[in-house]
């Protein structure tokens, strides 16, 4: 019996490339920033495939989500400890 439904990565590569023209339109510093939240789609791909999520737009938005919210608590942890010196000086 063949596959129905198309593997993930190459899924998910091809959602990708369903934005292009978006991208396209970016002003370059904006187009280095897409490239990198698509970026964070294929470090979660694994997740991804597991999901189940008939949509991949979904995946690239939580991924993004994901990724966006560690480096929130990483900045605030580090606004934590700053604050923390300038109260002991």
């Amino acid at each position: 019996m063949g596959r129905t439904v198309p593997s993930f990565r190459p899924a998910l590569e091809k959602e990708i490339e369903s934005w292009k023209d978006y991208k396209r339109a970016l002003r370059p510093e904006d187009a280095k920033i897409f490239d990198k939240l698509m970026n964070y789609a294929r470090i979660h791909a694994d997740a991804g495939s597991m999901g189940g999520r008939p949509m991949l737009s979904e995946v690239l938005f939580v991924s993004f989500a994901i990724e966006q919210e560690k480096k929130i608590e990483s900045l605030e942890k580090r606004i934590k400890q700053l604050e923390e010196i300038i109260q002991r000086s």
